[in-house]
């Protein structure tokens, strides 16, 4: 993989500045893989949770589509208040083994066990069986995902190479997702009706996965030295002015909670959609299995899109795509199958444009953010990114489910016409909607490649004039 997410090589050569002379030119290919295969059971356990879980658990354990959507809504309020503060404390965090990995690896711990009761429930399932995992996993998940995706921003302080950490960790993601979408569509065409020989399967994926991503993780990069600014304790009051006084963050943010919120609403209802609307419950699974299929391509290419425009051109260029690829549901009738798996097709190319570039973005803010405090904040602004993430999934799920259901759509009973329509506006229009408002808050962004350079360089000369002289 080392040649995989080449440096662009149609810009014209620059001065080499202080900025560039803070990491190496291109981080070793192999280590940066393994730093990229945690995403594997971060992702691998996302697509059941938005996707397959929400419907196993109403169908299988007869728990209403309300009770899941308030249940998922809860849970994001409750990470409203733990992600920042895990993204403070890992910031502050002091020790041996750097401020990065210690979170990482007792989040794996906590993820692991709550997966284990969440992929293969042991006790009567209730509401209050759901929310107690459900709260437990996502504990464990903000443990693991924001200090690794502020270790993400620091393994590389070049504009470009950042870029490329993240496509790394896209390509692992969609991986995750291909292989974790291959079991349900093997048991669909044996046991279609199987939910929790899926969740099963699933979750030896999103298990095996961690085992074997945590070790790979902590030993591909050395962390970058602490700053010497002292930590800053903050407040959760003091933490939420800081992340709600940051104009740029704040566009980051919303963009990516508006594209998450999109994704979330097709993923949420592309089985209902698949096995009610379109009448072919054995495609269920096979359709999004096909979207990640070429979504795995969709890293590289909009890795190098991002080279040459930009990344938030890039990023408004993806959202628009998305605009276009939903509407076209909109053309979707029961007998339109070839039309829904090109849409399916481009839908994968076009997979998670925007998610890439906003990520990467957060790591050059926290840099500007640095310059102009004097404080390093990448954690706690990632946990607002996380936070972002976390809405933008709740959005969809307290949002688009009972919305359907008002419709008149019953996941377990006979549809009228009248609620499967109403099942294809939401499923067409509100991600389109959403990617519509994505593209419209980034556009423009200040913050570009030059810009980027410039901060890094007074960074780099700031901190050598801090260095006591020996």
């Amino acid at each position: 993989m080392a040649t995989l997410f080449p440096r662009p090589m149609l810009q014209p050569i620059q001065p080499d500045r202080a900025s560039d002379r803070d990491r190496p030119r291109e981080l070793n290919g192999v280590r940066l893989a393994g730093f990229a295969s945690l995403a594997v059971p971060i992702y691998a356990a996302q697509m059941p949770l938005t996707v397959y879980l929400p419907a196993i658990y109403a169908q299988q354990f007869g728990l209403s589509l309300a009770v899941i959507g308030t249940i998922f809504l809860a849970e994001r309020l409750w990470g409203a208040l733990a992600d920042p503060l895990i993204g403070s404390l890992s910031d502050r965090t002091r020790s041996r083994f750097g401020r990065r990995r210690p979170w990482i690896a007792a989040g794996a711990l906590v993820f692991g066990i709550a997966a284990i009761a969440l992929f293969f429930p042991f006790l009567a399932v209730t509401p209050l069986y759901l929310a107690a995992a459900l709260f437990i996993l996502y504990l464990g998940w903000s443990m693991i995902q924001i200090p690794y995706l502020a270790w993400s921003g620091e393994i590389s302080g070049r504009y470009h190479e950042r870029t490329r950490v993240v496509t790394y960790q896209a390509v692992a993601g969609s991986a995750a997702l291909l292989l974790v979408l291959v079991l349900p569509t093997i048991i669909d065409q044996w046991q279609p009706h199987n939910g929790m020989l899926k969740l099963c399967a699933m979750g030896t994926v999103v298990l095996t996965s961690l085992v074997i991503a945590l070790p790979l993780v902590l030993r591909a990069f050395p962390e970058a030295p602490a700053p010497l600014q002292p930590p800053v304790r903050l407040s959760f009051a003091r933490a939420a002015a800081v992340v709600f006084s940051d104009r740029l963050l704040l566009r980051v943010l919303a963009s990516d909670l508006a594209v998450t919120a999109g994704q979330g609403i097709r993923s949420v209802l592309i089985v209902f959609f698949v096995t009610f609307y379109m009448g072919l419950p054995q495609w269920a699974s096979g359709l999004f299995l096909l979207q990640f299929i070429f979504g795995i391509a969709a890293g590289p290419i909009w890795a190098q899109i991002g080279y040459r425009i930009g990344k938030h051109r890039a990023a408004v260029t993806g959202e628009m795509v998305q605009v276009a690829i939903n509407l076209g549901l909109l053309l979707v009738t029961p007998d339109a199958l070839p039309l829904l798996l090109g849409l399916a097709i481009a839908q994968g190319f076009a997979q998670g444009s925007g998610n890439l570039m906003l990520r990467s973005m957060v790591a050059d803010v926290a840099d500007r953010h640095r310059l102009e405090t004097g404080h390093d904040r990448t954690a706690l602004f990632f946990s607002a990114f996380s936070l972002s993430v976390k809405a933008g999934t709740a959005i969809a799920i307290g949002i688009a489910l009972p919305l359907v259901a008002w419709f008149g759509f019953d996941p377990k009973g006979a549809n009228s016409p009248e609620a499967l329509n109403g099942l294809l506006l939401v499923f067409a229009l509100g991600p389109a909607i959403a990617h519509a408002l994505s593209a419209a808050l980034i556009h423009g962004f200040p913050l570009d490649e030059a810009t980027h350079a410039d901060v890094r360089e007074t960074l780099a000369r700031r901190d050598a004039a801090l260095v006591p002289a020996e």
